[in-house]
């Protein structure tokens, strides 16, 4: 570990040194992220999840910048160019531009125009004139003149390429200029001439300019977006006088004939060589920040909606909806197996709605039936209305369940495997039942990038967006833990410690020799070494095992410490378990050791207060206002229930029934400033919005979350559109509804 890396990253984070390197220490062992946040707190501080990760990709970094930095060291002292002053500023930077800055001038050349003039032999006057000491230039020009150089003005041209290029590979120049582009470079954007009407979704960018140090993330990601599909031309500079100025301030020395000719060659160094190399280098910048902050949205999206609340393991029929081709519907067990499978058509004025009837009906009986899921496409209202007003004889809730991604599961490898005989449609309504039962276990299947709850998800770095939504499905599957006994191989390869190799050697094992009875039977599956098992255990559950501990989040490696309390006790697990008194007696200090902290005694009784218990939210029963089913339904004024499907970094997405999404705007997300969306809503959150404007041509509603929200238009305007939402607000409202309308009332 390297002691310069520790101090680093402790000064970055701002975490102690011993945080910092007793969580590399962790890491280098193999020890993974979630691990160390749950069960070894004492090592790290309590450092949490996010800032244990950063700690890894801050370890990445700096290694990547030590190797880098070997590399140029070896390659500038093979060349016999290495001096002690140069080594030491190499030595000493931690910053990849700073060491590339340096490394410039000594870098292996391809052919340009400066090597050509070297090879002419007109080094020396380049010399000459860059000290600007003689200003007999032409003069000195003239006696350049020979096979390769034909007049003394073709001498000064290439005299000045050589100088062009020492400027360019001035690392106190390129420095100055860094700072100048950070502190005054301006984003700018223009349509690409004839490129108007292809373009019009970019309208917003055809003559555009803003601060590179505050263009937003998705701007950024918009104008790259263009200029790739050929709409726009983008580029990133400063003020043209203000980078010239700082050049000659630093190269050119008073008025003479010699000075003429390096402010000739720092005009064509900036324009030729400067300017396109730390335009490149701020648009790569610009785009990684972008990335990132994309890319963190995304992954926030992926956590809450991994995290939504499951209905639990109940029957339940799901239904894909469709007008011509029917409803693909499939009735599933508790544990998402599927029964059976067919095609209604409830939406057909004929018989064909009676049977689809009396199929539901027939299926809701027969296989006990707790829920029916339908998918939120095409005709999913018409289909959630019509089952809703069928009779079964008890209370059988409808949820409204969003499908992105299911088609694409549907025709993934793993649903071919998990049903051979089945087509894509059934596959499809299986994942949406399957998402209503548990939601975590059904979408880690789908490449996140299909779920549709991400911002240019296809325009980011795609390495680094795989690297950080992998770790969020981790993060969300060892935080909820995992049932060793039912989970699929793909919900076991995120648990901390398995991967999807040891993933089917536990399906293969559970197969082969039945359910688990303890966790001490996962080191008789294949490869599942001590590491592996230290690593996993606490995170997977065991449901009427032998040890009652094995359905909770406590450690194996701590029973023996649980074993000493119930003895202090003088109790078994299980009333320790069940018995709040007996833990409320417990003096925590009696057992904290050299192993065993305070904070890990505390993390201990919480989960003995509640073992195995989800952390995930219950599931609610939400209703879409009533007649309210297409964008023509749609009025400025009115006031509907939605779910939020999307946040990005300017507002958030909302269902409101339509089958458009609305926008609620960051501005219109609260009464209150906010700068993150993040900060008023949560996917899959019920809100209330109002409506503020409906675009049927572009496919667009602006909504709103502030209270006491003016619709768009006059006064005489908004009270027709009172009228015209009547409807909608004397619909029967749910206990959801009714909540959140009386808060409004309350906040009025």
């Amino acid at each position: 570990m390297n002691p310069k890396h520790v101090a680093l990253i402790s000064a970055e984070l701002g975490i102690s040194m011993k945080q910092a390197e007793s969580t590399m220490g962790l890491l280098a062992e193999g020890s993974t992220v979630p691990f160390i946040s749950r069960y070894r707190k004492e090592q790290t501080g309590s450092l949490d999840e996010v800032q244990i990760g950063k700690v890894e990709d801050l370890s990445k970094r700096y290694q990547e910048v030590d190797d880098r930095r070997a590399f140029i060291i070896k390659t500038i002292t093979e060349q016999d160019k290495m001096t002690p002053e140069l080594l030491e500023k190499l030595e000493a930077s931690w910053v990849l531009a700073e060491l590339e800055d340096m490394y410039l001038p000594y870098k292996p050349k391809r052919k340009t125009r400066a090597t050509v003039a070297i090879e002419k032999g007109l080094e020396p006057l380049a010399r000459l004139i860059f000290e600007q000491d003689n200003n007999e230039v032409a003069a000195a020009a003239e006696t350049f003149i020979n096979e390769q150089v034909a007049s003394g003005d073709e001498a000064l041209k290439g005299a000045r390429d050589i100088i062009a290029e020492w400027i360019n590979e001035n690392a106190e120049l390129r420095d100055k200029l860094r700072k100048l582009f950070t502190n005054t470079g301006v984003f700018t954007s223009k349509v690409i001439e004839g490129k108007e009407a292809e373009g019009v979704k970019y309208k917003d960018y055809f003559d555009f300019n803003e601060p590179l140090h505050s263009i937003p993330s998705h701007r950024v990601l918009a104008i790259l977006r263009a200029e790739s599909e050929g709409i726009l031309f983008g580029n990133i500079a400063p003020a043209e006088e203000d980078a010239s100025e700082i050049i000659h301030k630093q190269f050119v020395k008073g008025n003479g004939a010699a000075a003429e000719q390096v402010s000739k060659a720092a005009a064509d160094a900036y324009k030729r060589l400067l300017r396109p190399s730390l335009e490149n280098e701020f648009r790569a910048t610009a785009k990684e920040r972008a990335d990132t902050e994309a890319i963190e949205v995304f992954a926030e999206n992926l956590r809450q909606l991994l995290l939504a609340a499951p209905l639990g393991p109940k029957a339940v029929i799901a239904i894909d909806p469709g007008y011509r081709t029917g409803c693909k519907t499939v009735a599933l067990d508790e544990q998402g197996n599927m029964l059976a499978h067919d095609v209604i058509f409830p939406l057909e004025k004929n018989y064909k709605s009676q049977d689809a009837e009396n199929l539901l009906r027939n299926w809701v009986n027969k296989y006990e039936t707790a829920a029916i899921a339908v998918g939120n496409g095409t005709a999913g209202r018409e289909t959630e209305e019509f089952v809703k007003k069928i009779d079964f004889g008890r209370k059988v809730n409808v949820f409204m369940v969003n499908e992105s991604g299911a088609s694409v599961y549907s025709a993934s490898e793993v649903a071919r495997e998990e049903f051979p005989n089945e087509d894509v449609t059934v596959r499809g309504s299986v994942s949406i039942g399957r998402r209503l039962i548990d939601p975590l276990a059904e979408l880690v299947k789908i490449d996140p990038k299909a779920i549709g709850v991400g911002q240019y998800q296809h325009d980011v770095n795609q390495s680094h967006l795989k690297q950080s939504l992998d770790r969020v499905v981790v993060s969300c599957v060892n935080n909820v833990g995992v049932n060793l006994n039912t989970a699929s191989k793909h919900l076991l390869a995120y648990v901390s410690g398995l991967g999807p190799s040891l993933a089917e050697n536990i399906v293969k094992y559970r197969k082969e020799n039945g359910a688990f009875k303890n966790r001490k039977e996962l080191k008789k599956v294949s490869r599942l070494g001590e590491k592996a098992f230290e690593q996993c255990a606490g995170f997977l559950r065991i449901e009427n095992g032998d040890n009652p501990l094995d359905n909770s989040a406590v450690h194996p490696e701590r029973y023996p410490l649980v074993e000493a309390i119930a003895a202090k006790q003088q109790c078994s697990i299980e009333e320790l378990l069940g018995k709040d008194d007996l833990r409320k007696q417990i003096n925590i200090k009696e057992f904290i050791s050299e192993e065993v902290g305070q904070l890990t005694i505390e993390d201990i009784l919480k989960e003995l207060a509640k073992p195995s218990r989800d952390p995930r939210d219950e599931i609610a029963i939400f209703e879409y206002a009533e007649g309210i089913k297409s964008m023509e339904d749609v009025k400025p004024g009115m006031t509907l229930p939605g779910v939020v499907t999307n946040i990005t970094a300017f507002g958030a997405f909302v269902d409101i029934g339509v089958k458009q999404d609305g926008l609620v705007h960051i501005s219109h997300l609260s009464n209150k400033f906010i700068s993150n969306p993040n900060e008023a809503v949560k996917l899959n959150q019920k809100v209330m919005v109002t409506v503020l404007e409906v675009d049927i041509a572009r496919k667009r509603i602006s909504l709103s979350m502030k209270t006491n929200e003016p619709a768009t238009g006059g006064g005489g305007q908004r009270r027709e559109q009172r009228k015209e939402q009547k409807p909608a607000k004397e619909a029967p409202l749910n206990d959801f509804q009714a909540k959140l309308l009386a808060l409004k009332s309350k906040f009025k």
